[in-house]
């Protein structure tokens, strides 16, 4: 068995004096569950009343108490049978059906056959017994109490069950000093002015409506703009690499993700729309399915591969509503998609191709280089989860490591990351606060052509599957707004901004000249609006600022006269009087150059 760092022992062990400190409080307090997690822990709980954000200083002052009384933690190996007397004395019944659970799992594996010889680990700390397998640190007092804090309340459902009851949950976060931990809690604050969710309703991007449902965003006109943008630049440089766009419809027969195996992966997230003429479809969970039928329209010859196709279009999966947050877990998820029928030979040059589309995109946004790559292949003890012959498999598997090797990725092999019909390579970058998201991929796949009878002639008269080579660039749209929302803290890029440039009249005398200016960043596409409201010069540029568009033009009687305007950037403030035609050619060049 794989040894735990200490730091999760001892972020383990503080769900264990979080629960202890709980109890003190509310004696009648039932429990549920307290792993350790990332950064941290959590402890759900079942109280007689619901807790208040004044009610975690309290908890955490009689964790830190029980910490100096160097409480040990006292392991003990009991039966079954034991642990559900226990705990069905002290009126603990979410542990009873926890101890049920062990009971049965272990049935099922046939661990033992007689009841009264399945153990039950619990712990001791104190007056506080819990059922668990450990580890734990030898004492609370190894805890430094000054290294860990409560950090919020929220609601639970018991067992991750929308129909169980809904417990409290607490947080917290714990680090080995007070040092590791002061550090984490100033980007915590830095992430939460960052949240996309707060900077999505403050820059008028999207918007969720109850009528409408959770899941479903809604894109304002400045979020449209971000997203066009995106699109338009990412299909810039497929074309470049001979990809063409196509459409595919958002429903299919249940047939298609029957044969391409995203029915069995998917199962309970596919939503089925049935018609009144009694016809039952599926709303598309992925798009390759879809554009495997584009390549089997017609009668394809080996000179006429590689066939590449690329799509941005909409998919739906049926989350669970408890697991849907903001944009980056959705149920309409905007895709952007493409694939490319190959020949054998043709694949390592096709691979190394996407590749380089993923380094110049993400080139344009600052983030090459913050980035590390998996190289994601089968879980060799979970054949069952694959599709394919393994022979494909493993010819795939190499293919990717020497491709990755020879463009100097440098692939961290990852077993059980692969996807449901072959490898790929995973783009893992991390934003401004060093949080990791997967996003770009590239995916080697020989299964699907053959499930689906995909052939080209090759030069000799005979029928071949093509090879199909699943690219991903920038993903789902919603979940890289997230990134780009966060990375950026709104505060995006002049080729990406909603408002480029906003012109400021000083006062309504100046108002004319301001539209002729305008107008003037209207015929060069700038995206610009005018603010000539009837406030203070420095209120409407701190408005700008917090808007966080690129540049504010201030007009008065100065600028008018020289027929020039003053330019403000957002981050190094004044710039000087500037003619209007040598600031187009300026934010023209910065747009075209998307530095």
């Amino acid at each position: 068995m794989k040894k735990q760092p200490k730091i999760e022992i001892l972020r383990h062990s503080l769900s264990h004096i979080l629960a202890a400190a709980v109890l003190e409080m509310f004696p009648d307090a039932k429990f549920g569950i307290g792993p350790a997690i990332e950064n941290g822990f959590y402890y759900d709980f079942d109280l007689p009343r619901t807790l208040i954000p004044e009610d975690l200083e309290i908890i955490e002052e009689k964790m830190r108490r029980i910490i100096k009384a160097n409480h040990k933690f006292e392991k003990a190996t009991i039966s079954i049978t034991e642990a559900l007397k226990d705990f069905r004395k002290a009126k603990q019944s979410y542990k009873v059906e926890l101890i049920k659970d062990i009971e049965k799992e272990a049935r099922i594996k046939k661990i033992q056959n007689t009841r009264y010889q399945i153990p039950a680990t619990i712990y001791k700390t104190g007056g506080f017994v819990d059922l668990c397998s450990g580890p734990h640190l030898e004492s609370t007092g190894e805890i430094n109490p000054a290294s860990f804090k409560l950090t919020k309340i929220s609601g639970a459902y018991w067992k991750g069950d929308e129909k169980n009851k809904m417990l409290q949950r607490i947080y917290g976060v714990a680090f080995e000093t007070p040092k590791e931990l002061k550090k984490y809690m100033a980007m915590l604050n830095e992430a939460e002015k960052r949240d996309h969710r707060k900077l999505g309703k403050e820059l008028d991007l999207f918007h969720f409506s109850d009528l409408v449902g959770p899941g479903l965003p809604l894109f304002t006109p400045k979020g449209t703009i971000i997203l066009e943008e995106l699109q338009k630049h990412v299909e810039e440089i497929c074309r470049n690499y001979g990809f063409k766009k196509v459409s595919t419809p958002h429903l299919a027969k249940l047939k298609l993700f029957e044969l391409s195996g995203h029915k069995q992966k998917f199962g309970e997230e596919l939503f089925h729309v049935k018609s009144h003429h009694k016809q039952n479809y599926v709303l598309k969970p992925v798009l390759c399915p879809h554009q495997t039928q584009l390549f089997a329209s017609q009668q394809r010859s080996y000179r006429d591969l590689p066939i590449r196709y690329m799509e941005s279009n909409k998919m739906h999966r049926d989350e669970k509503p408890g697991e849907i947050s903001g944009l980056s877990r959705v149920i309409a998820i905007t895709v952007e998609d493409g694939h490319s029928f190959c020949r054998l030979d043709q694949v390592r040059e096709e691979i190394k191709n996407m590749i380089k589309i993923i380094k110049e995109f993400y080139s344009a946004l600052g983030l090459w280089g913050k980035h590390w790559v998996s190289l994601s292949v089968r879980d060799p003890k979970t054949p069952e989860k694959y599709i394919g012959d393994p022979k494909d498999w493993n010819m795939c598997e190499k293919i990717l490591a020497d491709v990755g090797h020879d463009m100097k990725l440098k692939p961290v092999r990852r077993e059980g990351e692969a996807a449901l019909y072959g490898p790929k390579l995973d783009f893992m970058f991390r934003d401004a606060l060093g949080k990791e998201i997967q996003i770009p991929t590239v995916q080697l796949d020989f299964s699907t052509p053959k499930r689906f009878d995909l052939f080209y002639i090759d030069e000799k008269g005979k029928k071949v599957p093509p090879v199909l080579v699943h690219r991903a660039i920038l993903g789902s749209y919603e979940r890289f707004l997230v990134l780009l929302i966060e990375h950026f803290a709104g505060a995006f890029p002049l080729w990406l901004s909603p408002v480029q440039a906003e012109v400021i009249p000083v006062s309504e005398k100046f108002a004319k000249y301001s539209k002729e200016i305008l107008a003037k960043l209207s015929e060069k596409n700038i995206r610009a609006i005018m603010n000539d409201a009837s406030e203070s010069l420095g209120k409407r540029i701190r408005a700008a600022q917090k808007q966080k568009i690129n540049y504010m033009l201030i007009v008065g009687e100065k600028e008018q006269k020289s027929k020039s305007i003053a330019v403000r950037d957002r981050e190094k403030g004044d710039l000087g009087a500037m003619k209007i035609e040598k600031f187009l050619d300026k934010v023209q060049s910065e747009i075209v150059s998307k530095k």
